[in-house]
């Protein structure tokens, strides 16, 4: 974690919230432009799958707010005990780091095996995402998935 990043979480610029604004999230992550892409897979057919894992209390947001504002986040869907994040965005610096890194610690100390970041990326390996062979995937899913799924929602996170 960077010295920049130390400073934020210490200063509390933002304030994180837990499934308060999964659709803005999500509205957010598909309109937010990416280097070296072309458009969203976020089309509106999965947008409201997902708004569906998230009412059957599956699918998540994790939420940075300033002012009173969505600046930054990340969604993802919840089973056993691994957490499978789909797509982060920031309208403000460092506000998906603080989301992120508040939801590490966060599923940390819910016992959750891992999180899976599906795209190895710079960014994430800060974080210590690392890429795993599909055997240690795998049995690592195998284990976490015979775990319970906290479902609900996690607005009291």
């Amino acid at each position: 974690m960077g010295r920049s990043l130390r400073k934020t979480l210490k200063a509390g610029v933002y304030d994180i919230r837990w499934d308060t604004a999964f659709a803005d999230v999500i509205t957010a992550c598909a309109s937010t432009p990416r280097p070296g892409q072309d458009g969203t897979w976020i089309t509106d057919e999965m947008l409201e799958a997902y708004v569906t894992l998230h009412e059957l209390g599956f699918a998540h947001s994790v939420e940075a707010w300033a002012g009173g504002e969505l600046k930054g986040g990340f969604y993802g869907v919840s089973l056993g005990a691994a957490f499978f994040g789909e797509s982060m965005f920031a309208h403000a610096p460092d506000a998906s780091k603080v989301a992120f890194t508040t939801a590490v610690e966060r599923f940390q100390a819910w016992g959750f095996h891992f999180i899976d970041c599906q795209v190895e990326t710079e960014h994430l390996a800060r974080f210590g995402a690392e890429h795993w062979p599909r055997k240690r995937f795998l049995q690592a899913l195998g284990r976490a998935l015979q775990e319970p799924t906290r479902r609900g929602r996690w607005t009291e996170a």
